[in-house]
């Protein structure tokens, strides 16, 4: 899904809108803890560290998309900074950069329910905590799937773009499927002047991933000084009104 996606991606997410209310919220959090060094461990294009490498922290980025991976690194050059950009999927990460090489950790736009089993949850959070030195901050941002369960919700608000002639629609909406699991689908529409429209459907099976799991499942990889909000301005988590479940948490010094 992801790769076909990269080329759209900057155009899906209003990058500018987005980083204006989460970067405060994770330099806060970075500089409580004196943090330099980063990895975003689904990164995407390479927003977050690109726009922290800009602010004079050590950012690293990775991805299990070749696709994704090629633009944060034409992206990080366009911004003229020097980001690392990995191919490494969540279970590699710490083989990839090394042990205990970061003093943050990020996880990001809803990344781990593509996890689709509680061993691939628990491995992966074993891998992020042996990327983190002692001491080391990890922040999960996941939609909040408590919420979501409860309203059987699929639809969510459409994105929009449009650039010189272009125009692109962006509409997400879930399926919910017999063995407890999502299909999260994202429909891309494309218009050059008021020429037909182009339509493009692409697919990504998700699980629901609840608060008390994953509480429970950071805990057992070793975290602790556990915090949920309800979203990346650190406002108070409700699980049937917040839009995301955003969990903040420490390895042991």
């Amino acid at each position: 899904m992801y790769d076909s996606l990269s080329s759209d991606y900057d155009r899906f997410v209003n990058w500018q809108n987005r980083l204006s209310i989460e970067l405060p919220f994770i330099i806060k959090e970075l500089q409580h803890i004196n943090a330099r060094s980063v990895l975003d461990a689904a990164t995407g294009t390479g927003m977050h560290p690109i726009a922290l490498a800009q602010l004079g922290y050590q950012a690293s980025g990775a991805d299990i998309s070749p696709g994704m991976i090629e633009k944060a690194r034409r992206n990080a050059i366009s911004a003229g900074v020097q980001v690392q950009f990995e191919l490494a999927g969540f279970g590699t990460l710490a083989q990839t950069f090394g042990s205990a090489s970061f003093a943050a950790l990020l996880c990001l736009g809803n990344s781990l329910p593509h996890l689709l089993s509680r061993p691939e949850l628990d491995t992966a959070l074993l891998d992020f905590a042996a990327c983190l030195k002692p001491g080391g901050l990890l922040l999960v941002q996941n939609r909040n799937f408590d919420a979501v369960m409860m309203s059987h919700e699929r639809w969510m608000e459409p994105q929009s773009y449009s650039d010189a002639d272009s125009e692109w629609i962006f509409q997400r909406f879930y399926d919910f499927d017999p063995d407890g699991l999502l299909t999260f689908n994202l429909v891309t529409l494309k218009r050059i002047g008021h020429g037909d429209w182009s339509q493009k459907v692409v697919s990504s099976r998700l699980r629901p991933l609840l608060k008390d799991e994953l509480i429970s499942a950071l805990s057992e990889a070793g975290f602790e000084s556990l915090m949920p909000f309800g979203n990346m301005s650190g406002d108070a988590y409700d699980p049937e009104k917040s839009g995301n479940l955003v969990v903040l948490c420490r390895l042991p010094s």
